[in-house]
């Protein structure tokens, strides 16, 4: 017997129909909602379930559950890859939200932030000059805190957004028990594209402007498919990138090669992946506040206050491979392995001082090179399912290791005599600095952690389910820096991580969680501290703790929602406080940080022709034991987010083709520019558009889309260091993309 098969939109009497014809078999629906199959009536008449099955043997009921969505659905998949289990998100007592990727797909992001956009509780952080992925989320976060993954395994905290990229997971909340040392805010864990077994090949071509002369254009080649008969596939994915940056100048290249390799036999699936990344980018400070208005300059937003040496040029590594193997029916064992390493060189021009009744500003020329980062990571662990006591018991156990590094060679550091004019600039007057600072130079931060996990879900009837489980960590952690080298950071500990949760399944669409999780992270320095202070083993690691309350959706419509409640308390941060006894300043691990709030995340269908993917989160953050900060907001963290995308699919045009039309906006609301709360990056609300065109040349698929990011090229600064390092948002870019499918 053979079917058809079946191809577009139908609901399940009319795809069942479909697929049946000529098979002489038809489709009876049964008073249970069921169907039955049975052989075709010879008349026209078709029989009665009753006949039929009066005539006819009747097999045993095969229940049929499908976790497939619609290609084109911005509902998120049922289970998450960072979770590193099967169970049904439904059945995790934690906030997961996925960017699925058919969204990645139409708004096109260029970074992580933009695809995080779509997420609620998120800002941007940090981001050294617009160079590396820093998110702040439920209120915590840096540029070094290990907190992004790809395909479950830490890398690199350098840009993860790229052509490879499929979905991305955000695990909310403290992700310890999975992942060890980080803070507690949460995951974020970018999934690649697999090696598939069927052939497809892609080519796309696109062309952006900013509109003032400031154009690009990027080229990739996707490929995969089978190697000859076997159950052996590949994958292939180049890239290349090439535009001006939107500012007064400053270039992005970017060169991609990644191919992949995935055996999918009966019991096991072995991948190996490797990524290559050659880059070139602006290293952008952004602009200053003026220190009368406490507000951003006055000047053009594209106008740079460096020079035109101000970029990072590098290259990335990562390797990563998987196997999993069936053990038995209901066990499986796994293991991972993945190591990243990138490197650049970096100049930069920083502001220092800004004179608004001159107009001017003093600078200082600095540089960094050889930067070197490296992470390397293993793990292995088993899962399985069990019966005890008459209850089942979905188990996870295993081990992992880190090491963890950040180097920086040679760190130059220059004065700039010259005042420079912000209103009248003239670039080019000075070179990039060539005066090595040997005290600052040779930094370096190495992590060494080891831990032994184990989790066991408990399903105590068909409604509860208990979540209990631990994490046993040994780290050590070695940082100082300087010529001779000085130790600043020297330690090393042990300790357990719990975390529990409760899930009540309400009915199929609906469950409610409570969960408690803990989180840690060892206090580290690389500069020296007043007083000759080192942090050691009798230093207190950071510590976090998160109370989490929350109710799933998940109807069988395709339409998904989220709704938490959490709260976040860190304790042990270092501070410092000048003693006026003995003219030092005195540090110890008393600070202390609270996070709490609300956050609503939903996604799906709409009927047979929209999609959408909202957010919203309101996030009270701040500092509650310092001695300077008690009582201030934390840095860069808005009390107010909120985001909508949505598309509308108008299906067969001009003879068959198919249009899409989305739009997509996002409001930010005010945030503190630093710690002391001293200035405040004011609310911004963007929105950008996108249509999609898909026809035929001959068999082939051809799509052109259409993409406008800051459709209303709004002003917006979404990020600050300090009051002289404050990020300006992307202007209006256009961009047309052809994609060929063959």
């Amino acid at each position: 017997m053979q079917s058809p098969g079946l191809h577009g939109r139908a609901d399940a009497a009319a795809a069942l129909d479909r697929l049946l014809t000529g098979t002489g078999l038809v489709a009876l629906r049964q008073p249970s909602g069921g169907y039955t199959l049975v052989r075709s009536p010879a008349g026209p008449a078709a029989p009665s379930a009753g006949a039929a099955l009066a005539t006819d043997t009747t097999l045993p009921t095969v229940s049929v559950r499908a976790s497939g969505l619609h290609a084109d659905s911005y509902r998120a998949p049922r289970e998450a890859a960072g979770l590193r289990s099967d169970a049904p998100l439904a059945e995790v007592p934690q906030a997961v939200n996925i960017v699925a990727p058919q969204v990645l797909r139409d708004q096109r992001p260029r970074n992580l932030d933009d695809a995080l956009a779509n997420v609620s509780g998120i800002t941007q952080g940090n981001t050294l000059g617009s160079t590396q992925d820093t998110v702040m989320k439920r209120g915590f976060g840096d540029n070094r805190d290990g907190s992004v993954m790809r395909n479950g395994m830490p890398i690199v905290q350098g840009r993860s957004l790229n052509a490879t990229t499929d979905s991305v997971e955000v695990l909310k909340g403290p992700a310890s028990l999975l992942y060890g040392i980080m803070d507690p805010g949460g995951v974020i864990n970018v999934v690649t594209k697999q090696p598939q077994l069927t052939r497809h090949n892609a080519i796309s071509v696109l062309g952006s402007t900013y509109g003032h002369g400031r154009n690009g254009g990027e080229l990739t080649f996707d490929s995969t498919g089978a190697i000859g008969d076997s159950r052996l596939a590949y994958r292939l994915i180049v890239d290349q990138t090439n535009e001006q940056y939107w500012r007064d100048y400053g270039e992005h290249r970017e060169t991609l090669v990644a191919p992949s390799l995935a055996w999918y036999g009966r019991d096991t699936q072995v991948v190996l992946s490797y990524e290559y990344r050659r880059f070139l980018m602006p290293f952008d400070r952004g602009t200053a506040l003026d220190p009368r208005t406490n507000e951003p300059l006055a000047i053009p937003a594209r106008r740079r206050l460096d020079e035109p040496f101000n970029d990072m040029r590098g290259e990335s590594n990562l390797v990563q491979l998987t196997v999993d193997h069936q053990l038995a029916p209901n066990w499986k064992a796994h293991l991972g392995y993945s190591y990243n390493r990138e490197t650049y060189d970096a100049n930069q021009i920083r502001i220092t001082a800004v004179d608004p009744v001159k107009g001017t500003l003093t600078r200082s020329n600095d540089a960094t090179h050889g930067s070197r980062s490296t992470d390397s990571y293993a793990i292995a662990y088993v899962d399985g399912r069990v019966t005890l006591a008459g209850m089942r018991h979905d188990v996870q156990f295993g081990v992992d290791s880190e090491y963890r590094q950040v180097y920086r060679a040679d760190m130059l550091r220059q004065a700039i005599k010259t005042p420079f004019s912000y209103l009248n600039p003239t670039y080019g007057l000075i070179p990039p600095s060539t005066s090595v600072s040997a005290s600052d130079s040779d930094q370096s931060d190495t992590l060494h952690t080891a831990s032994l996990f184990f989790q066991d879900s408990i399903h105590l009837t068909d409604k509860w389910i208990l979540v209990g489980g631990a994490r046993f960590v040994r780290y050590s952690q070695l940082a100082g820096r300087g010529r001779p080298f000085r130790v600043n950071t020297n330690l090393s500990g042990t300790k357990w991580l719990p975390r529990a949760g409760i899930v009540y399944k309400w009915n199929d669409a609906l469950s409610l969680y409570g969960s408690y999780t803990q989180s840690l992270k060892p206090t580290s320095k690389i500069a020296p501290m007043s007083g000759g202070y080192v942090i050691d083993g009798s230093t207190a690691p950071e510590q976090g703790a998160s109370w989490e309350l929350g109710a799933k959706l998940d109807l069988p419509s395709g339409f998904a929602g989220t709704l938490a409640f959490f709260e976040i308390d860190k304790k042990n941060v270092l501070v410092s406080q000048y003693n006026d006894a003995t003219n030092q300043t005195d540090w110890r691990t008393s600070g202390r940080a609270r996070s709490r709030g609300i956050e609503l995340d939903v996604s799906g269908r709409i009927g047979e022709r929209w999609n959408v993917i909202a957010s919203y989160a309101y996030i009270d953050a701040k500092t509650t034991e310092d001695p300077l900060y008690a009582g201030n907001r934390l840095w860069n963290v808005a009390r107010h987010t909120a985001s909508l995308a949505a598309v509308y699919d108008a299906g067969a045009v001009f003879g068959g083709d198919d249009l899409r039309i989305g739009a997509a906006g996002r409001y930010v609301g005010a945030r503190p520019g630093d710690s002391a709360n001293s200035f405040t990056l004011p609310a911004y609300a963007t929105a950008d558009a996108f249509a999609t065109y898909d026809t035929r040349v001959g068999k082939q698929k051809l799509q052109f889309q259409l993409n406008v990011k800051n459709l209303f090229n709004r002003t917006y600064y979404p990020s600050s260091v300090n009051r002289f390092f404050v990020s300006v948002g992307d202007a209006r870019q256009v961009s047309l993309l052809t994609t060929l499918q063959f």
